[in-house]
């Protein structure tokens, strides 16, 4: 009998009166890729901390290679273990070789820098996954993808038995994430196994064998991959019916645009973008990674300035030199890093909530702001006991939720979203859609920036995609399939 890689046995876990983890059991065999699934607060992190010994369980056991753990994360790293973040926790002033010895450098107690050992490992490292990334090369100057595979080799340069993956897809195209599937396939042969966490329906079914879903801290489900399909996966992470395919709306209204672009440019990232936003109408402006979908957006906010060509709301020439510029000509923006630029998590939610309209008011009512940041709550259902806990306490789904009220609490005429809903949960992305329909339908004009194709014909009324700078198709989302706009995404993609 083969014998468990990995064997959490009745974990638990409490903070105060609130139970996180509940009598949890997990176990992995060698070669074998777990998809751990739930929705946001639903445990999955603290599970993993736990497993990694960064944070101590109230009972139960944590099995490594039939080594019992003690809670120090040095010793799961010894044990075999690794976890590769969403950020991937490399040092980016660092060379390729310097980033993959250095986890099996500090486990060895390693106390002088070896250049060419390093090297050597991250050649030998490297040529095991089959991947060509210079040794010398800076990790800051890699792309997103490269960035991952040089965190997978620093686990396999520690000799990794297993890896744990957070998020592992969230920015790479679906190319880069079909190589991602091939090194993982690679490694199984190995006998390396994966606990993989991931919020994308079809990259569960496409990485993993089998499946753990944990809802409310508890194990709800578990089993094969092929026992589950999409709505079944849905249903038991949220304890609903959980519908994925594109939302039901009246047509869009006829309007005369809020904003138009003529012959928009920003040399080295976006040229000649001709664009029309409509009160009412909800459009997604797709691309890969460079596109210039970002920077488009980021111009229109007033945070970078075009060039060349021209911004026009309600027909009239404007300058967007800054963001408040923007924000006074009716223009909210949800940055795609809500962690970093999108929120104040060290502040209380109800802060949060309220500071975009500080300047409206003169006199500041203390009590009136909290009724405020109370009835924005509770009309976008964030899950929270109050607004005074810091916004970090909220999962990532109603951080997300955080800042979109925020903004509708300006009433803004055009709403600028990028991935609005990235590390977001199947449950709450859903709801996120339905907020952004119902208010499209208000008549704020609505611009989705993204590279998840899959949610712009969810959820747009309009597709247009961005490819190297330029906008090179306009689909009506209800009239299109998804193949046909992944085709145009991709066309010009690698030439």
């Amino acid at each position: 009998m083969v014998e468990p890689v990995l064997s959490m046995t009745g974990i638990r876990k409490a903070y105060g009166p609130v139970r996180v983890l509940e009598d949890v059991a997990l176990t992995l065999m060698p070669g074998e890729v777990r998809c751990l699934a739930g929705e946001n607060g639903s445990g999955k992190s603290t599970l993993i901390k736990i497993l990694s010994g960064v944070v101590g369980s109230d009972a139960g056991s944590v099995t490594i290679a039939g080594n019992a753990l003690s809670g120090d994360p040095r010793q799961a790293i010894a044990a075999g273990l690794s976890v590769i973040y969403q950020d991937f926790s490399l040092f980016p002033n660092l060379t390729v070789a310097e980033n993959i010895a250095f986890l099996k450098f500090v486990a060895n107690g390693e106390r002088w820098h070896r250049r060419g050992a390093e090297k050597r490992i991250a050649r030998e490292t490297l040529a095991r996954m089959q991947v060509d990334i210079d040794p010398d090369a800076m990790v800051e100057s890699l792309p997103v993808a490269s960035k991952q595979l040089v965190a997978i080799a620093r686990a396999l340069a520690n000799e990794a038995r297993i890896i744990v993956m957070d998020e592992p897809t969230t920015a790479l195209t679906r190319s880069e994430v079909r190589h991602l599937a091939d090194i993982i396939a690679a490694l199984k042969a190995d006998g390396v196994a994966f606990l993989f966490v991931s919020h994308k329906t079809e990259e569960v079914f496409a990485f993993c064998d089998t499946i753990t879903i944990l809802r409310d801290g508890k194990v709800v489900a578990e089993g094969p991959a092929t026992e589950f399909d999409g709505r079944r996966l849905g249903r038991e992470m949220t304890g609903r019916d959980v519908e994925t395919q594109r939302l039901l709306r009246d047509n869009a209204p006829e309007a005369k645009p809020f904003l138009t672009t003529r012959s928009l440019t920003r040399r080295g990232d976006y040229a000649g973008v001709d664009l029309e936003l409509r009160p009412g109408e909800i459009v997604s402006v797709v691309g890969l990674l460079g596109s210039g979908r970002t920077e488009l957006a980021l111009s229109l906010f007033g945070l970078m300035a075009p060039d060349e060509g021209q911004i026009e709301i309600d027909g009239t020439p404007v300058v967007l030199g800054n963001a408040r510029q923007a924000m006074d000509a009716g223009i909210a923006y949800v940055p795609e890093d809500r962690l970093t630029e999108g929120l104040f998590l060290d502040q209380p939610i109800g802060d949060n909530i309220t500071v975009a309209t500080l300047k409206e008011r003169g006199f500041l009512s203390r009590t009136r702001l909290k009724a405020q940041a109370r009835k924005a709550v509770e009309r976008l259902r964030i899950k929270t006991p109050g607004i005074e806990p810091s916004v970090a306490t909220l999962s990532g789904g109603n951080q997300q939720r955080v800042v979109l009220v925020r903004w509708m609490e300006r009433s803004p005429r055009l709403i600028i979203l990028n991935g609005p809903t990235v590390g977001v949960d199947i449950g709450s992305k859903r709801e996120i859609h339905e907020i952004l329909v119902a208010l499209s339908r208000s008549g704020t004009a609505v611009m989705v920036v993204t590279d998840d194709i899959g949610e712009a014909m969810a959820l747009s009324d309009r597709v247009l995609v961005m490819v190297r700078g330029r906008i090179t198709a306009s689909f009506d989302a209800e009239a299109v399939d998804e193949d046909t706009v992944y085709a145009e995404v991709t066309r010009e993609g690698h030439a």
